[in-house]
């Protein structure tokens, strides 16, 4: 079962790139984020006629996250559970069923978290950008006990606006004080890995040099002045069917791309 994360950066702008993209990787599963759309708009039928099906989280110009299946979907949930207030469309779930396994897959898109704003004794500003992305990742550890308590092959992915070390960054030095990189960012990332997930990218590649996001600005992409924010989190029953885990990093060179580029996992399900 080949499984992707995505982030689009808007489906209107990235239809055909996305399009194109589905018929030459074959995913069984595509995670997108940012799709930028009200369910309403996602222009399904493009995705069902290539045999997916379609399950969307939508909100108006910004956020948006979606799953396309070409196996059958259950139990489709969406909004991460803890805060009945956050109108943001940032998670959807469901179950999807293999040939050999079934898995419970999390598609999520993070808060960005900037910017930082912090009180004189260093600690996020309540209400801030960056407290809520802190308070988002609280909630994030919640759900994941949960799904890690179910006992059943699971896993977290999409974009997660963390540079979990250094070497994931081309100049980690530019990131220090950014909410991507901020030590409390890191360890509420760390926090979730101790539970018992396996982040596949670095259980299949080791080393610098390896990213999945390059700004639209200041030439970064021909500098490959990129970061790895887009993850897997595989639960100890899903890191068993572990075969590879890639990153799809020529897609970022063609026409009209998203600023993100495909990171897929291959599971033996």
């Amino acid at each position: 079962m080949k499984i992707a994360t995505f982030n689009i950066n808007g489906i209107k702008a990235r239809v055909n790139a996305l399009s194109d993209w589905l018929d030459e990787a074959q995913p069984d599963v595509a995670l997108l984020q940012e799709i930028k759309s009200v369910d309403e708009a996602f222009p399904r039928e493009i995705f069902e006629d290539k045999g997916y099906n379609v399950e969307t989280h939508g909100q108006k110009s910004f956020n948006g996250v979606a799953i396309l299946s070409k196996l059958p979907l259950e139990d489709v949930r969406r909004g991460l559970p803890g805060d009945d207030s956050d109108e943001q469309a940032r998670w959807i779930e469901a179950t999807v069923v293999g040939d050999k396994q079934a898995i419970r897959l999390c598609g999520l898109y993070l808060p960005n978290g900037n910017p930082v704003e912090l009180q004189d004794d260093g600690s996020p500003l309540p209400g801030g950008k960056y407290d809520f992305k802190l308070r988002w990742m609280d909630r994030l550890y919640a759900r994941a006990q949960d799904l890690l308590a179910e006992e059943m092959p699971c896993l977290m992915a999409g974009d997660y606006n963390i540079i979990p070390q250094a070497e994931d960054a081309r100049r980690p030095e530019a990131w220090i004080e950014d909410a991507l990189f901020r030590p409390e960012s890191r360890a509420a990332f760390r926090r979730i890995l101790n539970l018992g997930f396996t982040e596949a990218f670095r259980a299949r590649v080791q080393g610098p040099g390896q990213y999945s996001f390059w700004d639209y600005q200041a030439g970064s992409w021909n500098r490959d002045d990129g970061i790895r924010i887009d993850h897997f989190l595989l639960s100890p029953q899903c890191a068993d069917l572990l075969r590879d885990c890639r990153i799809d990093k020529e897609i970022r060179g063609r026409e009209k791309p998203s600023d993100h580029v495909p990171v897929w996992v291959e599971l033996d399900a």
